[in-house]
């Protein structure tokens, strides 16, 4: 059977959806596309200038259509819950779109490691204040993008901050392994809750996007930089095929919840079309699942309640 295309989409009339990290990369493709089939799509962005240079491309390649940015910083909590303070009107559906790779280290305005910060509990905290307006939908979606880089990740309870030992790679591992376990565990709770929420976790599989070279930039390396470079021009696959994960996951009818989404090509490492994937075992890991989910209530300081069992 052939994967789910982008000539697959259906028309998204109607919806709002909000792209994390829209400026760029596959977010900038996914808010696009999402677009173009009718979507109002809100770029939720930290850079406010490089937003509004996404913005004005995308109608200059879309000119009928509907979006606008609205600053988000996932790296501080006081943005996150600026922005979904200030949310009014419906949303159909959030991208969790938006990371960072392999950079050094650093630590987000409220003390967490960036990457663990930034990928994993900013988009969790996200999720859980714009959860009523999501729910209040029929069928609303959270797509949230994992990479099969959550192989080599494990989830340290004793150290989810790194802050006894910092490998960049690792922490990486770590922050994507608690996006699947995060999405596969909000769509375990929203059906024990009665809710028809859809939550399914995606990778794009190798895209050239400038996430690459973001983390040997910061680090200072031109080598690095270099080497990504050369990475991503002889093993990347174009940063539209590499949103078409997201876009099934969005958009795509028959996803019951919790499925993880990837390319349908050659190790699922790239493919103009999308297909459920397997992860692996630490991400099908319930009790971590659970456990990690409560210990993020915990540092975010954001609550699920709504999603407690029925009866």
């Amino acid at each position: 059977m052939a994967g789910w295309k982008l000539s697959d989409m259906p028309s998204q009339d109607g919806r709002v959806a909000v792209v994390t990290g829209a400026n760029s990369g596959i977010g900038f493709v996914a808010a696009r596309y999402l677009a173009s089939a009718g979507a109002h799509v809100v770029m939720a962005c930290r850079n406010a200038e490089r937003a509004e240079a996404a913005l004005q491309k995308l109608r200059t390649l879309e000119p009928s259509a509907s979006a606008e940015v609205r600053a988000l910083d996932l790296a501080d909590l006081s943005s996150v819950r600026r922005f979904a303070n200030e949310w009014s009107g419906p949303l159909h559906l959030l991208v969790n779109n938006a990371g960072l790779m392999a950079i050094p280290y650093q630590q987000t305005a409220d003390g967490f490691e960036m990457q663990f910060g930034t990928n994993h509990l900013g988009h969790f905290a996200l999720t859980g204040l714009l959860l009523t307006t999501l729910v209040a939908e029929p069928h609303g979606r959270v797509v949230t993008v994992s990479s099969d880089a959550h192989r080599i990740g494990r989830i340290n309870f004793d150290d989810l901050q790194s802050e006894q030992r910092y490998q960049k790679w690792r922490a990486y591992g770590q922050s994507k392994l608690s996006n699947l376990l995060f999405a596969r565990e909000l769509s375990r709770r929203a059906s024990l809750a009665g809710s028809d929420l859809i939550s399914v976790a995606v990778h794009p599989g190798y895209a050239s996007t400038n996430l690459q070279e973001a983390g040997p930039k910061m680090a200072g390396s031109k080598l690095g930089v270099a080497g990504m470079k050369l990475g991503n021009a002889l093993f990347g696959q174009s940063d539209t095929n590499g949103a078409v994960p997201t876009l099934y996951g969005a958009t795509g009818s028959g996803l019951r919840g919790g499925e993880y989404l990837g390319p349908d090509g050659l190790f699922s490492a790239r493919g103009s079309g999308a297909e459920p994937q397997k992860p692996s075992k630490a991400a099908l890991d319930d009790d971590v699942a659970r456990r990690l989910f409560d210990v993020s209530e915990q540092l975010t300081g954001v609550s699920f309640e709504m999603l407690k069992p029925v009866g």
